[in-house]
């Protein structure tokens, strides 16, 4: 993904020398590429935060077991949130299981 990421940063930088636009877009691109697009695992303040935070993004797996039961705990607090508000479209979810 990185070499992805410094290849269209230097097509970016090249097609600037006609366009400066092209060179805040290659700045853009590669501010948002070291604030979301970097691996946890490969960044070190990343890291070290990860162990608290206890929000997983996009499903991957928690840093610890107690991030693990934070996220567990939010989701079943959730759904028997939705089963006690709308009780008919949640029998109507059982019946289809």
């Amino acid at each position: 993904m990185g070499t992805i990421v410094i290849a269209g940063i230097v097509v970016l930088v090249v097609l600037g020398f006609g366009n400066h636009a092209w060179w805040l877009a290659a700045v853009a691109v590669l501010f948002l590429y070291y604030r979301y697009g970097r691996q946890e695992g490969t960044d070190s303040t990343s890291a070290r935060s990860s162990g608290s935070s206890g929000s997983g993004s996009s499903g991957s797996t928690p840093a610890s077991y107690q991030a693990y039961r934070a996220r567990r705990d939010r989701q079943a607090k959730w759904e028997r949130r939705y089963r006690r508000e709308r009780p008919m479209e949640s029998r109507r979810q059982d019946r289809g299981k």
